[in-house]
Formats: C-alpha cells, structure tokens, sequence
C-alpha cells in the first residue's frame, strides 16, 4: 500500500457517507438480499425470480421497483418478458460479505471457510469438521 492511501480510504465526502446509508438500508430487507443473491447466477424473469425467493411475483416486483430505483437491478425486455439483471458486482459483493459476516456471528468456523481447504487438510476432513 503506498503512503497515505490507506488516510485517503478513510476521507470520504459526507455525501458519498450518506448514500452508503441509504444502500445499507436498500439491503436490509430479507427479500432484496435473496433477489440479489438469486440474481448473481443471472438475469431472471420475475415468476423464476419470486419461485426462488419463495415470495409471490408481485412482493418481488415491488421489491425489483427498489432496486431498479437504486439502479442496482436493470430490467431487459424480450418480447412480452422482462428479465432483470444486477447493474454491477457491488451489491453481490456487499450481499455476499454480510453473508459471510452473519456465519460468523453464529459458527465459530463459518462455511465460508470450511469451503477453502488447506494443503494440510483434505476435503473430506473439510467437510465434517464444525
């Protein structure tokens, strides 16, 4: 890292402070975060999309609405279907970290690391150690 960046990562324009806020409270839905973790294998329909996130097609397409607002999902129609799409990998990234932070909170070796295994230990030790 060179000298001084790591200061410049903490300087951040109140602005920009803000509307990380607001993306934070975009994603504290339970809803919003299953339509993004189901849209980071790709774009959807919303009858697939409210199958994967057990919820009915018109809860997921009030909460697609939001998410397009926020530009975090864009909508691709073909034909009569209309398919969504996250914009970019950031709301993947913060969805997946979150993820990865509640296994913590309640798995003293989370699954997040149980799935990397060392050249020390197989797989198959991997795999049936908590």
């Amino acid at each position: 890292m060179r000298e001084g960046s790591q200061a410049h990562q903490y300087d951040v324009d109140d602005e920009y402070v803000a509307l990380a806020a607001q993306v934070f409270t975009l994603l504290s839905d339970a809803t919003r975060i299953r339509i993004i973790l189901a849209l980071a294998g790709g774009e959807m329909i919303v009858g697939d999309l409210a199958g994967r996130v057990r919820k009915s097609p018109t809860v997921v397409s009030q909460h697609l609405a939001k998410l397009r607002w926020a530009r975090v999902v864009a909508a691709r129609q073909d034909g009569n279907r209309v398919f969504y799409r996250l914009t970019d990998e950031h709301a993947r990234n913060l969805v997946a970290q979150a993820v990865f932070q509640a296994e913590h909170a309640v798995d003293d070796r989370p699954r997040h690391h149980r799935a990397v295994t060392s050249p020390a230990r197989p797989a198959a030790l991997d795999g049936g150690a908590s």
